[in-house]
């Protein structure tokens, strides 16, 4: 039977969950998760457990957070005074913004604190600094 390999178009289904069993995603109330292996489409780690599956085959993969979103970067919290933002803007603690790097490239940030003077925003994926698990089926390969 063919195994997935670089390059393969591959159709999965999977589970998401931190350490501590809570689940964060998942694609089984909706259509299987596309893409080509290999691309960099999704996470290293994943990319990595769905090479040399068989269609119809399930795993669990742990997958540490070097080959997931990556450890938490401090450098990617800044505390922004409120001044600097809209005036109809009302930030919110979870609100996810788009805001633009120094180079005009826009980047997505959480607001996780408001004070009457600042905001702080956090550049870092949610996931970043959490070792994942993954259950995972091979559906198709194109």
């Amino acid at each position: 039977m063919a195994t997935a390999k670089s390059g393969d178009t591959v159709k999965i289904h999977y589970t998401g969950t931190l350490s501590d069993g809570t689940e964060f995603d998942s694609s089984r109330e909706r259509e299987p998760l596309e893409f080509a292996l290999g691309a960099g489409a999704v996470i290293p780690g994943f990319d990595a457990a769905v090479e040399g599956m068989e269609v119809g085959e399930k795993k669990t993969v742990n997958i540490p957070c070097a080959e997931a979103y990556g450890e938490r970067v401090e450098q990617a919290i800044a505390v922004v005074p409120r001044e600097h933002f809209p005036e109809d803007l009302k930030p919110e603690v979870g609100m996810s913004l788009q805001v633009p790097r120094e180079d005009g490239t826009p980047i997505i940030v959480t607001v996780t604190e408001i004070s009457e003077e600042a905001v702080t925003l956090d550049g870092n994926h949610p996931l970043a600094g959490q070792d994942l698990t993954f259950e995972i089926e091979l559906v198709e390969i194109g």
